[in-house]
């Protein structure tokens, strides 16, 4: 197995590896390969999906369950996600453990191709060593300006903490921007804009979050 054989696997759905980890890891696990979507394609797959319109609660963590799992079987991996719990996968760490995944400014985990739009839908763990390629620096040690800091319309996000009360209170504001078109800090990311995520998904995890 190697990551040109994953990415292939992981194609139909609209899914990419996100980094990969080959250290601390859960016993029997040589090597944990993490996903995320894979825009443009996977919002509008996402959409046509069965649990996106049941009407049921939880839809993305649902078909990232039954997708990754039928993936795991596949592929002869096993399955985990960041959703599932307690007790909780360590997947804050994987993700900086992967070398793909930085602490940014603001506090969130930014991504070398994601940006601050980074969302890990869940692992494969596979019991072989699987060759990773070196990973590229933090997208911020390259960025001047930061737009990170100054975006959020009530300072929520900041080097010294994330004021989760006015945030949420500043989404009930009507007209909120950030309701619907997505945080405005990750949307300030230059890393975020490159990304291609739609306003729609960034939508539907701020209803999520609020």
């Amino acid at each position: 197995m190697n990551l040109e054989q994953i990415e292939k696997a992981l194609a139909p759905h609209h899914l990419t590896v996100f980094g990969g980890v080959g250290k601390d890891l859960p016993e029997g696990i040589g090597t944990l390969v993490l996903l995320g979507p894979r825009p443009p394609g996977f919002w509008p797959h996402f959409t046509t999906s069965a649990e996106y319109t049941d009407d049921q609660p939880d839809p993305l963590d649902r078909w990232s369950k039954r997708v990754i799992t039928k993936l795991a079987q596949d592929l002869g991996a096993e399955a985990f996600f960041p959703f599932d719990g307690p007790p909780w996968q360590p997947f804050v760490q994987w993700a900086i453990d992967s070398g793909r995944a930085h602490v940014s400014p603001v506090g969130l985990l930014i991504h070398d191709e994601a940006g601050l739009m980074i969302s890990y839908r869940g692992a494969l763990g596979f019991t072989q060593n699987i060759a990773l390629p070196e990973p590229p620096p933090s997208p911020c040690d390259a960025c001047t300006d930061r737009p990170c800091l100054s975006a959020c319309p009530v300072d929520a996000l900041t080097p010294h903490g994330y004021d989760v009360a006015a945030c949420k209170t500043d989404l009930d504001r009507a007209g909120n921007d950030c309701l619907a078109r997505g945080c405005a800090v990750r949307r300030a990311c230059p890393v975020s804009q490159s990304h291609g995520r739609t306003e729609g998904q960034s939508a539907f995890h701020m209803r999520a979050f609020k």
